[in-house]
């Protein structure tokens, strides 16, 4: 929801937008990560997320 709604403010402004998503369970399966494998996704997504931003 967060993300249409970024996605909306950048098509009214005229800008562009980017957004950046990380799921860590999986709600039909059951399927859940660990606390410590989760903080590892985020931060590994926060790096890619910088990296790209650097790279623009």
């Amino acid at each position: 929801m967060e993300a249409a709604g970024i996605y909306g403010v950048a098509a009214d402004l005229g800008a562009k937008a980017l957004t950046v998503l990380t799921v860590s369970d999986h709600i039909i399966r059951g399927e859940k990560l660990s606390s410590e494998d989760r903080q590892k996704s985020f931060n590994d997504m926060m790096v890619v997320a910088l990296e790209t931003a650097i790279n623009l």
